[in-house]
C-alpha cells in the first residue's frame, strides 16, 4: 500500500475524531451549564418531558424542517408534551445562558426539567422522540 495514502487515511480519521470529540464536548458543557435553567423560563411546567426550542424569525431550517418535526411529535402526543419556542434573536440573555451557538437549537428535558439532550442544527423527529424516550410511538 502506498505510504502517503496511508498517512492521508490516518489524517483524515484524526480529524473525523476530533471533530466528533470536540461536538460531544461542547453538548456535555452545554447541559451541564444549562441544569439549573430551567428556573429561567417562566413557561415551564414540571410533570411533563419538554422540548426547549430556540429560534429566530429568519431562521429558514427552523421553519421548513425543525418546526414541522416538532409539530409532528406534539400533534401525536397532546397534552403529554410540553414545546416551549425561545426566539434567541429577543431574548439572548436567556439563549446564551443556554448556550446557544446556532439555531436551530433543541433540548430535551425530562418531567423534573433536567436537561437530558441538546441538539444544535435540525432534529429529526425520530431522533426527538428517541431522546424523549417514548415506547412505542410511531411517526
Amino acid at each position: 500500500m502506498n505510504p502517503e495514502l496511508v498517512s492521508r487515511l490516518f489524517l483524515a480519521v484524526a480529524i473525523i475524531s476530533a471533530g466528533l470529540i470536540l461536538y460531544w464536548l461542547v453538548n456535555r458543557v452545554s447541559l451541564g451549564r444549562s441544569v439549573n435553567q430551567v428556573n429561567g423560563i417562566p413557561a415551564f411546567q414540571p410533570g411533563k418531558p419538554t422540548i426547549l426550542y430556540f429560534t429566530t424569525p429568519t431562521c429558514a431550517p427552523c421553519k421548513t424542517l425543525q418546526r414541522p418535526a416538532i409539530d409532528s411529535i406534539k400533534e401525536r402526543m397532546g397534552e403529554k408534551l410540553q414545546v416551549i419556542e425561545i426566539d434567541a434573536s429577543q431574548q439572548t440573555d436567556l439563549a446564551k445562558e443556554w448556550g446557544v451557538l446556532s439555531v436551530p437549537t433543541t433540548y430535551v428535558l425530562d418531567a423534573d426539567g433536567k436537561p437530558r439532550h441538546v441538539n444544535h442544527g435540525v432534529a429529526p423527529a425520530a431522533k426527538l422522540i428517541q431522546q424523549l424516550e417514548i415506547e412505542d410511538f410511531e411517526i
